[in-house]
């Protein structure tokens, strides 16, 4: 008998369906209402392709190095462990799941370099950039629009079983080999810089850096968001 935690999600909002549009200079993606019905007997397999889609742009959008969908839908290790965890994530869900979605997740993670336990959940256009090294815990929640690059790991402090993971708000960037730890809140437009520790919440539209992560609110030009020196990662 699995001894798992039963850990009760709270249910988010119902969503409406959403699609990607570039911006004129090619440099942008702004999300827009759609509201394609998915009923019927195809409906399923055109949502999972609405979906794929919107991941993919969500991945343009945030590398500089992609230069076609194709090329993202073949070469990004992120991609592939984010698209197999979706699949599991059902999985798990089911009756007699649990076993298999372990198994197949560790499989993708020896194929792709990221662990992502098939409890976790994930917002939508969610990017992992470079991917190696990545690890996010069973109780971890995801936010949309949120990227993380190589070595983040969203885990835990403790070892009952209990939401021990951290739960991450919309449009968060979190710099490579950052360590988000326990079960705390990161709000809406949060950016963690790379190697930073966080152990305590971090409240929206703020900047966390440091060992352990100091919280504060910078100038920034609306125009960059890279401008402050947290980002380069």
């Amino acid at each position: 008998m699995s001894t798992a935690p039963q850990i009760d999600h709270e249910p988010r909002p119902a969503e409406k369906p959403l699609t990607l549009v570039r911006g004129e200079g090619g440099e942008d993606v702004r999300v827009v209402s759609d509201e394609r019905s998915y009923a019927g007997p195809l409906g399923l397999v055109r949502k999972l392709a609405d979906r794929a889609l919107e991941d993919v742009d969500g991945a343009i959008a945030r590398d500089p190095a992609a230069n076609s969908r194709l090329e993202v839908v073949l070469t990004s290790p992120g991609l592939h462990a984010i698209w197999a965890h979706r699949g599991l994530h059902a999985l798990w869900k089911r009756p007699g799941g649990r076993l298999p979605a372990r198994v197949l997740a560790t499989m993708t993670r020896s194929i792709t370099g990221v662990e992502i336990h098939p409890a976790a959940r994930l917002g939508r256009r969610f990017f992992i950039d470079h991917g190696m090294g990545v690890v996010i815990g069973e109780t971890a929640e995801v936010g949309d629009d949120v990227m993380l690059y190589h070595g983040v790991t969203l885990g835990g402090r403790s070892l009952q079983h209990v939401k021990r993971h951290p739960t991450v708000g919309n449009r968060v960037t979190i710099g490579a080999g950052a360590r988000v730890l326990g079960p705390v809140h990161v709000g809406d437009d949060v950016q963690i810089g790379a190697n930073s520790v966080v152990v305590k919440d971090v409240p929206a539209g703020a900047v966390a850096t440091g060992i352990p992560a100091v919280v504060r609110f910078p100038k920034r030009d609306a125009t960059n968001q890279w401008l402050d020196p947290a980002m380069f990662i």
